[in-house]
């Protein structure tokens, strides 16, 4: 019985086999929608549907307290934060996107230490952070160090490149949605490459961050990409976002 089993099942799949040979292939192709040509960048240029956010050249994109940037823009194409003149947010409010955003800390704080390191942070919708901070021989809170989501989700890796060098972010993140109550019922998610490595991979943010106690989300629409001033002198460069539907 056994071998009258498995030759019924050989003839079985060779049936299916000769079956699916004679299937015509085009019946499977699909042809639309046409997808979209996007030319990518070159030396760190955006993509051609990218928003550019800052370029080096001003910051028009961006306001800050009192709606001025007291922000200092370098001659190298670069921003530096300006302690105690408050983080900065670009005008336009977005959704999902695509971020790329590259940033380095001072090279004169290497006698800091834990959080008071190159600290800053990069909050998507205003209010979910991934978390800037210089770990170079600096060891902090795992939830709170470089490439985490502040406070909610540890990196997968610390792929920082040395002190005073740059360092890139490519952030995939999609917005929460919420019933007509406002309750979430589909929780925002974040992807994070961090030069190239994945450090944060589809993760499920739990609420907006907070420095005390559990996050809780509260309905919101599109809103702006925020960079803390936290106080110490960490430069931005090449900031642009795609917007994903």
């Amino acid at each position: 019985m056994k071998k009258i089993y498995v030759l019924s099942a050989c003839l079985l799949v060779s049936f299916v086999a000769l079956a699916q040979d004679k299937i015509d292939p085009k019946l499977t192709e699909v042809w639309e929608p046409k997808v979209k040509k996007v030319v990518p960048g070159h030396n760190n240029s955006a993509p051609s549907d990218a928003v550019v956010l800052f370029d080096g050249k001003g910051f028009d994109s961006w306001t800050g307290k009192n709606d001025t940037v007291g922000w200092t823009l370098n001659a190298d194409g670069s921003m530096t934060v300006k302690p105690k003149t408050g983080g900065i947010s670009t005008k336009q409010k977005f959704g999902s996107v695509q971020l790329h955003i590259e940033w380095k800390s001072p090279i004169d704080i290497i006698n800091k230490k834990g959080q008071k390191r190159g600290n800053s942070g990069v909050f998507i919708q205003g209010r979910y952070e991934v978390q800037v901070l210089d770990n170079n021989d600096n060891e902090t809170y795992s939830n709170g160090q470089v490439g985490s989501v502040y406070k909610q989700s540890i990196p997968l890796a610390m792929a920082s490149v040395p002190t005073g060098e740059w360092n890139t972010y490519d952030i995939i993140y999609h917005e929460p949605e919420f019933d007509k109550k406002g309750n979430v019922v589909k929780k925002a998610t974040v992807t994070v490459l961090h030069n190239g490595v994945l450090i944060q991979d589809n993760f499920e943010i739990l609420g907006p961050t907070v420095y005390r106690g559990k996050p809780s989300y509260k309905a919101h629409g599109k809103a702006p990409i925020f960079l803390q001033d936290h106080g110490d002198l960490v430069s931005y460069r090449n900031i642009w976002v795609r917007e994903l539907k």
